[in-house]
């Protein structure tokens, strides 16, 4: 704290009509943020506006991002907002990197009011790319519908923002900064923090990692290949399975996060991952992983690119639970809700702790991912699973036809209606706008996709997605059961992906 308190000062500005959040926040292209006067201001705004004063005043808040290009940017101006909003404390990764995870580690871990993440996710990044802003609450989850809905309405009629411009943070000093501000009696506190360690302590209270680290040594030890996609995941991947696992050094590549993620796409899959999926099948490791920009998503590989869709990842993961520790002392309260997603541990998907249920599996039955796999089929069935994306169609267009097929399918007729396929005849069960009531904290997400449940378990989604940064995106899902021994080891379509206007599909990985 050096000379005089720092002004807070009162910026006049008008709504935009295009800052509704979707699912994951709100996206739009860079040149958006860019070219739109106060448009990111607009929006941090309406984070904190759709806080009541008695409980901000003073609060704590998380932030982070994936490391994609304006992330700075968008930091500086949420540091100065916040300060001047009355928040009293941010906790913010070193050099502003952070994972989706971890931000929901650290929300939880330091009783936080919230956490706001700078990601787009598996969207490109880039000046070509996208931006994104993301805003969990109190309980380390993304914000509930109730509260993106008042976020909206707060855009709608945004008319000031409150900032503090002169106020500048070193995101590359880790420990406390602070900052006397005009009218405030307390100092406004900056902490910089190695959120590496944070989500690294939390995993070891979750697995066993002696056991895991004597996967890595040996004559006989795994030999894993991780692929960071020069994303968000690089130094938690480097830091945990190298150092402290003991993974040799080039099991992990792609770890330095970058601006526009070196110019590829930062998505797991199939199409995205292809270097990973070329290594993998060359025979040369047991064990394949890549993640997404902001760490919460991931694809898992076998041997000779054996690939594992995330269904079954889920499903084998629930299966062996009891091989994680933390399982055995907690019990176990769910495996996985339909559509909006969260783990156990913390309030949103994860990775990192994905790939090390896999490893603590593989340490406990001491199989190849595939030989898993396969015994998995044998004694449950399987569900042979795709995915199709339709990316920037028309939004009103896309709404319209999913009310119109939410018309079609919650008829009372429609229960019953037989649908023949070669040889195959499928009948439905149920019909609805699929629901889901939180046990954790009672939340309701409403009109999460449109399911068509078969009598045999077979299912088909419709899903009108918001984690595009342009247009609308219409997710298929596509999910058909078989216990028939003589089907279930056949090849598969995993899934696909259409973008508009390209109409031929390529794979890639659910979420």
């Amino acid at each position: 704290m050096d000379g005089s308190p720092l002004p807070l000062v009162t910026v006049p500005t008008r709504p935009y009509s295009d800052q509704k959040p979707g699912t994951s926040g709100l996206r739009k292209r860079t040149c958006v943020f860019e070219t739109k006067q106060h448009y990111l201001q607009n929006f941090i705004q309406c984070i904190f506006g759709s806080i009541d004063l008695r409980d901000r005043q003073g609060s704590t808040v998380v932030v982070g991002g994936d490391g994609r290009y304006y992330n700075s940017i968008a930091i500086e101006a949420i540091v100065q907002m916040a300060a001047a909003n009355g928040i009293g404390r941010l906790v913010i990764g070193q050099n502003g990197i952070v994972s989706t995870p971890a931000v929901s580690c650290l929300i939880r871990k330091i009783n936080a009011i919230g956490g706001i993440i700078l990601t787009a996710s598996h969207n490109p990044g880039g000046t070509e790319g996208d931006v994104g802003i993301k805003f969990n609450t109190a309980n380390g989850g993304p914000a509930s519908e109730l509260v993106t809905d008042k976020i909206f309405q707060i855009s709608k009629t945004i008319e000031e923002y409150a900032i503090c411009p002169d106020l500048k943070v070193d995101l590359s000093k880790i420990g406390k900064q602070e900052f006397d501000l005009e009218n405030k009696f307390k100092p406004f506190t900056v902490e910089i923090v190695d959120s590496v360690e944070a989500y690294a302590s939390m995993l070891r209270g979750i697995f066993d990692f002696t056991a895991l680290k004597e996967l890595f040594s040996g004559t006989n030890s795994l030999k894993i290949r991780l692929d960071a996609l020069h994303g968000v995941m690089g130094p938690y991947v480097k830091r945990i399975l190298c150092e402290e696992l003991g993974a040799p050094a080039n099991s992990a590549v792609n770890c330095v996060p970058l601006e526009d993620f070196g110019g590829h796409h930062p998505d797991p899959n199939l199409t995205y991952a292809a270097d990973l999926v070329a290594a993998m099948k060359s025979g040369d490791y047991d064990f394949g992983a890549a993640f997404d920009g902001d760490g919460d998503r991931n694809m898992i590989l076998g041997k000779h690119g054996f690939f594992v869709n995330p269904s079954d990842s889920v499903a084998v993961i629930a299966a062996n639970i009891f091989s994680i520790p933390y399982f055995k002392q907690t019990g176990v309260r769910g495996f996985a809700r339909s559509m909006p997603t969260s783990s156990d541990h913390i309030r949103e998907k994860d990775g990192l702790w994905a790939v090390l249920a896999w490893l603590s599996i593989i340490a406990t039955r001491k199989m190849s991912v595939e030989d898993i796999m396969k015994e998995h089929w044998q004694k449950y069935g399987r569900n042979f699973f795709t995915r199709y994306d339709y990316e920037e169609v028309d939004g009103e267009a896309a709404g319209k036809m999913m009310k119109d097929l939410e018309a079609l399918i919650t008829d009372r007729k429609y229960v019953g209606h037989k649908f023949k396929l070669c040889k195959d005849e499928y009948v439905v069960e149920k019909a609805d706008n699929f629901e889901y009531s939180d046990p954790i904290d009672g939340s309701i997400s409403r009109n999460q996709g449109l399911r068509i449940v078969f009598t045999d378990g077979s299912r088909l989604i419709f899903r009108l997605s918001g984690t595009g940064s342009a247009g609308a995106t219409v997710r298929i899902y596509i999910d058909s059961y078989t216990n028939d021994k003589g089907k279930i080891f056949k090849d598969a379509q995993v899934s696909a992906h259409t973008h508009r206007p390209r109409l031929a599909p390529t794979h890639t990985s659910p979420g």
